[in-house]
C-alpha cells in the first residue's frame, strides 16, 4: 500500500454540514457517523488527525446583531455552539473505535481541555484525534481562521476543507451549470478572482505560512482517503 501524501492534518467542516441536506435537525447522526467513519479510514492509514468544525447549525454570532444583540456576544455564543458540535464529533468518532481529545480555547473544565500547543501536538504524536472547540477563543474571528490557525500551530502539512461540493469552481455549481471546477489554484489566483474559499483571515494565514488548502466533497464517500493518498480530489490552493 503506498505511502499517505499528507502525515498530519486539519479538517476543517461547517456546521451546516452535521444537519444534513434537508436541514431538518440541527444535528442528522447519520451525517456524524458517516464523517466518523471517513476519518477512521485515515486515522487506519497512520494519518495524525485534527478537526476543527463550525456553530452555524445552531448559532452564528455573526448575523445577529439586527436582532440586537451585541456582537461581541453573539460570537461568544457561536464559539459555544462550536463545542456542542465538537462533542458530538467525538463521541460519534470514539464509538467507531478512535481516541480523541477534545481542546477548547475557552476554558471548560468538566467537558473540555484547554488549548495548550503543546499538548494539542502530543495527542496527535499518540495517535489521538484533537478536535479543536471554541474557535480562536476570540470574537471577530470565524472557524476559518481558527482552523488555520491551529493547523498553523500543530505543523499541519495541509487544511483539508470539507464542504458540499467537490472543489473551487469559477461560479456557483448550484446556480450556474457553466461552472467549471479548478484542480489546482494558486493563492494570488484565487485574490484576483475574488473566489469564496475561506475568509480572508484564514487565507492570508495559509498564504504567509505556505500550508496548503484542499477543497473537497466530504459527503462522497471514501474521498477522505482518496485525498490523503495523493488521488485527484477536490481543488488545491497552494504557493505556486
Amino acid at each position: 500500500m503506498s505511502q499517505p501524501k499528507y502525515k498530519r492534518i486539519l479538517l476543517k467542516l461547517s456546521g451546516e454540514a452535521l444537519s444534513g441536506s434537508d436541514k431538518k435537525q440541527v444535528i442528522d447522526f447519520d451525517i456524524l457517523e458517516q464523517f466518523a467513519k471517513e476519518v477512521k479510514s485515515v486515522v487506519d492509514a497512520g494519518v495524525q488527525v485534527a478537526i476543527v468544525i463550525g456553530g452555524g447549525n445552531i448559532f452564528r454570532g455573526a448575523s445577529v446583531e439586527k436582532s440586537g444583540i451585541d456582537r461581541v456576544q453573539g460570537d461568544y455564543m457561536g464559539m459555544l455552539a462550536t463545542v456542542i458540535n465538537s462533542m458530538a464529533i467525538q463521541s460519534s468518532l470514539e464509538k467507531q473505535g478512535m481516541y480523541t481529545r477534545l481542546l477548547s480555547a475557552i476554558k471548560m473544565e468538566q467537558v473540555a481541555e484547554p488549548m495548550i500547543r503543546r499538548r494539542a501536538v502530543r495527542h496527535l504524536e499518540k495517535g489521538r484525534v484533537v478536535i479543536f472547540g471554541a474557535g480562536t477563543g476570540n470574537p471577530y474571528f470565524t472557524t476559518d481562521s481558527a482552523g488555520a490557525l491551529r493547523a498553523i500551530e500543530i505543523n499541519a502539512d495541509a487544511v483539508l476543507k470539507g464542504t458540499r461540493v467537490d472543489g473551487v469552481y469559477t461560479a456557483d455549481p448550484e446556480k450556474d451549470p457553466t461552472a467549471t471546477r479548478y484542480e489546482k489554484l494558486s493563492f494570488d489566483e484565487a485574490l484576483a478572482k475574488n473566489l469564496k474559499i475561506m475568509d480572508l483571515t484564514a487565507f492570508a494565514l495559509c498564504k504567509e505560512n505556505s500550508l496548503p488548502i484542499v477543497v473537497f466533497d466530504m459527503n462522497k464517500e471514501g474521498n477522505l482517503l482518496k485525498l490523503i493518498m495523493g488521488e485527484s480530489v477536490g481543488t488545491l490552493v497552494t504557493n505556486l
